[in-house]
């Protein structure tokens, strides 16, 4: 949606190689903005982005106008069941429509062999590929890392909304998740003592205004009583007017270690 980043560049980077073409779209889409939301103060920045992708080796930049992709009488929305219950979709009623409409329309216009996605968005990487894998959509998605700040904080257009106070804390974000991550990797397969770790990781930085923390399964986006398999540990809290998402992607298999059965650590 613009504003672009490193973050972004490295999407753009992995796309090209011989015999490749590179297509970037930059289009702030209105349907993915509730009514509070930020939709007019959202940066704009073409002509930094352009040249960003330029840098980055794009072929080429697709920046449609609102009333080119939704003329008069546009109707049509598109809607992914199942995977709209946890995370952000609850906090943004629609967004994930907006979401999966535009991804279509863009995949209709550009015809791409492959799409590359951002992980930060986790949410949105598993819907658009819903959607794919159900319409039959002839494209590939490919989930790319989330690029990070030297600090561990997740890239992001919002992230200049922070003050110098705040910028300075919000890699606490991160930390947080990962000490749960560590939970789980010391044993613990419950995930209420899982999140526990991270709530209590996140409030002694004070600054955060908590919105959801959870613990799914990675495809599914369903709660779990106990983590096995691919599992997903995302979270997204307010810091000043900056909403910051982000999100730890682990594959947990087995009985957990006698040590930490020992311990009390799990059940």
């Amino acid at each position: 949606m613009g504003a672009l980043h490193v973050g972004h560049k490295k999407l753009i980077e992995r796309g090209v190689g011989p015999g490749r073409r590179v297509v970037v779209s930059i289009f702030v889409n209105p349907l993915q903005f509730g009514p509070n939301e930020d939709f007019d103060a959202y940066p704009r920045a073409l002509p930094a982005d352009v040249q960003l992708c330029r840098d980055a080796g794009a072929d080429l930049v697709f920046a449609p106008s609102v009333n080119e992709l939704y003329p008069k009488g546009h109707a049509t929305i598109v809607h992914v069941g199942g995977l709209d219950h946890s995370l952000c979709a609850p906090f943004r009623p629609g967004h994930f429509d907006g979401v999966s409409t535009i991804v279509l329309k863009l995949l209709n216009i550009v015809r791409p062999d492959q799409l590359l996605l951002g992980q930060k968005d986790a949410q949105q990487a598993a819907i658009v590929g819903r959607m794919i894998r159900d319409l039959d959509l002839p494209v590939r998605l490919i989930k790319v890392p989330t690029v990070r700040e030297r600090d561990g904080l997740a890239m992001s257009s919002r992230n200049r909304y922070l003050t110098t106070g705040e910028r300075t804390a919000a890699p606490e974000l991160h930390r947080a998740l990962r000490a749960a991550a560590d939970c789980v990797r010391a044993g613990e397969r419950r995930p209420s003592m899982v999140l526990s770790v991270f709530r209590r990781r996140l409030a002694a930085a004070r600054l955060f205004r908590l919105q959801y923390a959870e613990i799914l399964d990675a495809e599914r986006l369903v709660p779990m009583p106990r983590l096995e398999g691919r599992i997903l540990i995302a979270a997204a809290a307010f810091l000043g007017r900056a909403r910051l998402i982000d999100n730890i992607l682990m594959n947990v298999g087995g009985p957990a270690p006698a040590a930490a059965r020992r311990k009390g650590g799990t059940t």
